[in-house]
């Protein structure tokens, strides 16, 4: 029996030097692309933020949250997912946009957090699958292994409310919101 073909979906860069450009993805089992509205409502909470900003993606997915980041004017990105396929699409996707000051790894997620970074993020986009257990590990890890900068900004995507969620002490709420059956936050990390 031939197994059926890969999809593929579109996403959109919203604003920004890639405003409207649209690069696929082939969907994977766990995906689900940030969709438009929420990356704008998200950057229009981080207006001000972006620009010459340190943002990392540990589970990039389709990169949505990257490319959205880096044509707002991210000084630098690393994006991260375990996904051959995924981690080639992104690079693919960098190398039309000729970006290179971005880097996308192919490794598990918790075990990139596990290390300690060269240097630590000013803003890091968490939105792993659903359902595994990986939002409170990548939280502690951010924190534990020097991940943040002082006043770093975190978007988590959950299907858990905010007030639920396992997080640092130190994390503050900033803005939360709902769509559909996600939640999706906004936190400050206070040194």
């Amino acid at each position: 029996m031939k197994s059926a073909p890969a999809r593929t979906s579109q996403l959109r860069i919203i604003a920004g030097e890639w405003r409207s450009r649209r690069f696929g993805f082939t969907e994977q089992p766990g995906l689900r692309p940030t969709p438009d509205r929420v990356r704008e409502t998200l950057f229009n909470w981080l207006s001000g933020r972006i620009e010459g900003a340190r943002c990392l993606d540990p589970f990039a997915g389709s990169g949505a949250l990257t490319l959205e980041a880096l044509s707002r004017g991210a000084a630098y990105a690393l994006a991260c997912d375990s996904s051959r396929d995924v981690v080639n699409t992104l690079r693919g996707h960098l190398q039309t946009l000729q970006c290179s000051h971005a880097d996308i790894e192919q490794q598990d997620a918790l075990k990139l957090l596990e290390g300690r970074p060269e240097k630590p993020f000013d803003l890091v986009f968490l939105d792993p699958p659903f359902r595994q257990g990986l939002l409170a590990p990548s939280c502690a890890a951010l924190e534990t292994n020097g991940w943040l900068t002082d006043n770093a900004w975190i978007y988590t995507e959950s299907e858990l409310r905010p007030a639920e969620l396992e997080r640092p002490a130190n994390w503050s709420l900033h803005r939360e919101k709902r769509a559909g059956q996600v939640w999706y936050s906004l936190w400050q990390r206070r040194a």
